[in-house]
């Protein structure tokens, strides 16, 4: 299965495109590591691992970066970063455990999720320079990524003549040159769950969770050189205390942010004979006692960040830390660059990275916050001070230069919602107890190494929520709902003025986006009846020729109670652009559950359908349509791999 998400993600993305929710730790690696602290602070480290590593690292190095500006700051030693997270911690510890706010939810009195707006934004008509539908493409690699040049862990890869499949715990190579794949090997690789991979060059990268399901105790990194197909070898092997939020590959540079929330501690509660002051002091006890080894990734029982690589925020932001190591796939061997990111979401360009850290949201028992706020009959979880944090970083090569950060009112979604082009951060903004109760785009610059707002187009979506956002280098298309789908166009052809071009209202919604040309976008998600009760996945062809006037041109409904691979896993869904043809994976039901691949065939403004059964029960969600250079596509499956006869005959 696909790696679970960190963050707020969307609806049903439990398991998604890797922002790999696995325990880590990291070996002997240079890393940076971000302490995300409420009121103390997000950390950030630089180091290069010398091999002797204990769980109270050596104090600050004159070594230690020199950071941009006030945002962040270094703790003066070891001891003090200790202080750091332990007085932090005593703030959220209650007698129950770890205690504080929520992710921001907003709620209509009948329970449904709202996000109101006083009014609606006035159309603009001018069309002085049009934005355009592009850049948007798969991976060579296969996978229908995020970003171009950017490749992201999947299941299945292809690398020339050979596909790369991990299943469970077996990675299995085939080549794929001739008229039906035919396995080369078979590779088992102890221990690893949900194992997704990536390929540069001879070397395979294995991510994956270690422990069961209901009790994750790690994560664990394999490279693999796969040079002979028929015999791969392990190269290097790290298993980790934290865990992978997300794996990027820039060329043959291997990104791994990865994650260590609040610690396990041997915490009470209030029962027989034991009062609730006495609970609660035993549990704070308990968080005096923590060591550094407690809220730093570790290796073996040994700390691998040294103190002088985490910096501290100057703002609220949660409590925990993330570590990114950076690494060439060729190579193996660290290096001494990193980046510091919080937990919320993270997103990666060619060039940049932005790290998302919201406030204080542990809540009661260790989870999201129960109680929720109400005023004007609009409700939302307390605990959460309406603002998100940004941290930019520059990546060249393997290094991953701190260069601004900033504060934005609002909730980010997801990755999805953030895109960085033409010198420009846009973000997709919900909303919180912070701003009006509806939806914007925000564009943001990097000056004086402070993030600061340039544009913004507010009041997207009436009683909405953001189902889905894709961003073109002068366009973004935004799509709200809460008993229509507004789809809507703004213009970010300058990002000092981005403006609402055009909207189109009409009933359910897309959780995916995905151009074709410069005049098509599909959108694929959920039909809907006029009081926004769901139907079914649906299929929508739309006209963005005029984006004063985006027209939808046909629709595809699917059976009752389906699905939609795509709105939920991106990589479910692969473009053919010379054969103008769309591949997506629709389900339908819980137990039982049957998979299809719809065929979408574009002719002019119209789609037609052609429905083929490939797969069962839980293993849809590892089906995956991989395109080839020479046109073919092979199909993925539980039970294989085979060419998918995109004729039907």
């Amino acid at each position: 299965m696909p790696a679970i998400l960190t963050g707020r993600e969307p609806p049903g993305e439990g398991r998604r495109p890797m922002e790999v929710r696995i325990r880590s730790v990291i070996v002997s690696a240079t890393t940076v590591a971000l302490a995300v602290s409420a009121g103390v602070g997000v950390g950030f480290a630089l180091g290069r691992d010398d091999g002797n590593r204990s769980a109270t690292p050596p104090g600050p190095s004159p070594s230690a970066f020199e950071l941009a500006n006030a945002s962040l700051r270094l703790a003066d030693d070891c001891d003090s970063l200790l202080a750091s997270y332990v007085d932090r911690g005593l703030d959220l510890v209650s007698a129950y455990g770890w205690g504080g706010g929520g992710p921001i939810v907003m709620f209509s009195e009948e329970g449904d999720v709202l996000n109101d707006a006083a009014g609606s934004a006035e159309l603009s008509t001018s069309r002085a320079t049009a934005p355009t539908t592009v850049r948007s493409t798969n991976n060579e690699t296969g996978t229908n990524v995020q970003e171009v040049g950017v490749d992201e862990p999947d299941v299945v890869k292809v690398a020339g003549s050979t596909l790369f499949r991990i299943q469970d715990n077996v990675l299995i190579t085939y080549d794929i040159a001739g008229d039906e794949p035919q396995q080369l090997s078979s590779l088992q690789l102890p221990d690893i769950r949900n194992g997704e991979i990536l390929v540069s060059g001879d070397r395979v990268v294995v991510l994956g969770d270690l422990g069961n399901e209901y009790e994750p105790t790690g994560a664990r990194i394999v490279v693999l050189d796969v040079s002979q197909p028929g015999t791969p070898e392990v190269v290097e092997q790290f298993d980790y205390t934290a865990t992978i939020s997300a794996a990027r590959l820039h060329g043959d540079v291997v990104r791994v942010v990865l994650d260590n929330g609040l610690p396990e501690l041997d915490f009470q509660q209030p029962y027989g004979k034991h009062t609730e002051k006495e609970a609660e002091e035993h549990n704070k006890d308990q968080v005096r006692q923590t060591t550094l080894a407690d809220w730093l990734p570790t290796s073996d029982g040994e700390v691998t960040v040294d103190c002088a690589d985490v910096a501290l925020p100057t703002m609220d932001t949660d409590l925990g830390t993330t570590t990114v190591v950076t690494f060439e796939a060729s190579v193996v061997e660290p290096v001494s660059t990193a980046v510091a990111t919080p937990a919320v979401t993270s997103y990666f360009s060619p060039d940049r990275f932005y790290l998302a850290a919201g406030a204080s949201q542990s809540g009661w028992w260790g989870g999201t916050s129960p109680l929720i706020d109400c005023i004007d009959n609009r409700c939302f979880t307390s605990g959460y001070d309406g603002s998100t944090e940004l941290f930019a970083f520059a990546l060249d090569g393997t290094a991953t230069t701190y260069v601004a950060s900033g504060t934005v009112e609002g909730q980010i979604r997801d990755r999805w919602s953030m895109d960085y082009a033409g010198g420009a951060l846009r973000v997709a903004l919900g909303p919180t107890n912070e701003t009006g109760n509806f939806n914007s785009v925000v564009t943001m610059q990097e000056k004086d190494a402070t993030l600061t707002e340039v544009g913004r187009v507010d009041k997207l979506g009436v009683n909405e929520e953001i189902k889905s956002v894709r961003w073109f280098d002068t366009l973004a298309i935004v799509v709200t709902f809460r008993q229509t789908d507004p789809l809507y166009a703004i213009d970010l052809t300058d990002a000092t003025e981005p403006r609402l071009m055009g909207e189109l209202k009409i009933p359910g919604f897309s959780e995916y986006l995905h151009p074709l040309g410069e005049m098509r976008l599909i959108g694929v998600g959920q039909d809907a009846s006029n009081t926004g009760m769901t139907r079914g996945a649906q299929a929508a062809l739309f006209d963005v020729t005029d984006l004063t006037e985006p027209r939808q041109l046909d629709v595809v409904k699917y059976p009752k109670h389906s699905t939609a691979g795509a709105g939920l896993d991106p990589r479910q869904f692969t473009w053919l652009p010379d054969q103008r043809t769309a591949l997506t994976v629709v389900s339908q039901g819980w137990r039982g559950r049957t998979g299809w691949v719809s065929v979408l065939s574009l002719d002019g403004g119209a789609l037609s359908n052609r429905m083929v059964e490939v797969e069962y029960g839980d293993e849809v969600a590892q089906v995956r349509l991989v395109p080839l250079a020479d046109g073919r596509v092979v199909l993925v499956t539980g039970d294989g791999v085979s060419f998918f006869d995109l004729a039907g005959a």
